[in-house]
């Protein structure tokens, strides 16, 4: 890059603003301090454009000038995908794009853009009698266009899918300023390529999102929701073939929970009352929608029959809106409240849902071989697979010193064991720039040549998110 940050602010501002070009590192706060506080580069600026046309102003020139952007929604994301690498780059936010243009619960399409809020998407889909079933526990920051291009996942998987599966069409900015107009909600479109399948999950590296059209569902009548108690994830694994085969597409959540983190949250008093039943090695969220025409109850027959072939020990049923949220709390304050116990390594890993328990069970054991008193807070998505497994550093270690000696090599046996059980090392997180050289050591070749297309033919000049998924 040989411009200066004075000429850069210029040209930034003529096409989007003065007053929405920031370069004062002081003032970038908002857009550097991501969540796990991992990455520390500064920005050359930061431009807020109000509309997509300022979008592709941006675009047109960085493109002509060999400047770096980098797309950025609600800065959630987890793997730095969304941050500076080099510290040249031009951080691009979508957050000024938060308009819902349209929503139709009679064709069940939703039209939102880039930097509507994921709880602002719910809301508005709500107040048309519809649902929007993307739910994750960054909700009332994360944004549409960065869920979309971090492909999402969140608690709803099981039932609806991820957010590639909830996207029905784009439209996205190029790297040369160029609009694809993709924004159509056809159930079946066989006019070539599916492209929207390129941009959603790309982290910003083929183009940038500007509003999607997403699939929206019948508002359930109601949830029926149960915190159970189970020995062992291989005792939960039968306890989800068992809900599945009676529930069905109604099964909307499994999540699995360690003892371990509710110890945590109630010691630090992240919860007002134990939202459990009794003590249990591990517990299991399970939640059902109740639409419309049915009759309550389907949980508690269904766990009932789970008493009967001895899978669960103990179980409470949510009673009420708060006992609902409590439970939920208690599920998405799994990874806060690991920053109250030191320093933690944390892995989003998948495997075959059947490889769930072998998963835990082996890479547990490999962890405390690696470092005795380490401990593993395994805990997540056991419907699809997606196991966030976590470590919490020994009582009484120093931190710093935890992460320095161990993170690598907690890292290298924990992938080991995923890759052995055919899982992934990235369920829903992404690559970003934390897991760029693990992406080139373990995707097939073939697979990053392909990629390496794709990338080049859409970002010729490599302006595009630099340096992140494929280095």
């Amino acid at each position: 890059m040989s411009l200066s940050t004075a000429e850069i602010a210029t040209a930034l501002g003529e096409r989007v603003g003065g007053d929405n070009v920031v370069t004062d590192p002081a003032q970038m706060g908002a857009w550097l301090n991501e969540p796990r506080k991992r990455f520390h580069q500064t920005a050359v600026a930061v431009a807020t454009p109000s509309s997509v046309a300022a979008v592709q102003a941006v675009m047109g020139w960085a493109h002509e000038n060999h400047v770096g952007i980098i797309p950025q929604g609600g800065n959630t994301g987890l793997v730095g995908a969304q941050v500076p690498l080099s510290g040249k780059e031009v951080i691009l936010s979508l957050r000024k794009l938060d308009r819902v243009r349209s929503v139709d619960a009679t064709a069940g399409v939703m039209v939102a853009e880039a930097g509507v809020i994921l709880e602002n998407a719910h809301k508005a889909a709500e107040a048309a009698g519809a649902m929007f079933p993307l739910w994750l526990a960054s909700q009332g920051s994360a944004s549409v266009g960065g869920v979309l291009s971090s492909n999402a996942g969140g608690v709803n998987v099981l039932a609806y899918g991820n957010a590639r599966e909830l996207t029905m069409g784009v439209e996205a900015v190029l790297a040369d300023g160029r609009l694809y107009k993709g924004l159509n909600a056809l159930k079946k479109d066989n006019t070539g390529y599916d492209l929207k399948d390129l941009l959603v999950g790309a982290e910003g590296t083929l183009g940038i999102i500007t509003a999607a059209s997403l699939k929206l569902f019948p508002l359930p009548e109601d949830y029926e929701t149960a915190i159970v108690n189970v020995a062992s994830p291989a005792a939960a694994l039968e306890l989800f073939q068992l809900m599945r085969q009676r529930m069905g597409a109604r099964l909307n959540a499994f999540e699995l929970i360690p003892h371990i983190g509710l110890d945590i949250q109630l010691r630090h008093g992240m919860l007002d009352a134990d939202p459990t039943a009794s003590a249990s090695p591990w517990y299991a969220l399970i939640e059902l929608t109740r639409m419309a025409g049915t009759e309550p109850g389907s949980l508690q027959s269904a766990l009932e029959a789970a008493f009967e072939e001895a899978l669960i020990s103990d179980a409470v049923l949510a009673e009420s809106l708060s006992d609902r949220t409590r439970m939920w709390a208690f599920r998405e304050q799994m990874s806060e409240c690991q920053s109250r116990e030191g320093a933690s390594i944390k892995h989003d890993v998948s495997v075959p849902i059947a490889a769930v328990p072998a998963l835990i069970a082996e890479g547990s054991a490999a962890a405390e071989k690696l470092v005795p008193g380490i401990r593993p807070v395994p805990f997540g998505h056991m419907g699809d697979g997606n196991i966030h497994f976590n470590f919490s550093m020994p009582v009484g270690a120093d931190p710093k010193a935890f992460m320095a000696q161990n993170d690598e090599a907690m890292h290298e046996v924990i992938y080991e064991v995923v890759l052995r059980h055919g899982g992934s090392v990235s369920a829903e997180h992404g690559i970003g720039q934390l897991k760029v050289d693990l992406l080139r050591r373990v995707k097939d070749p073939v697979a990053l040549e392909m990629m390496r297309a794709i990338k080049t033919a859409l970002d010729p000049r490599g302006i595009l998110n630099p340096g992140k998924m494929l280095g």
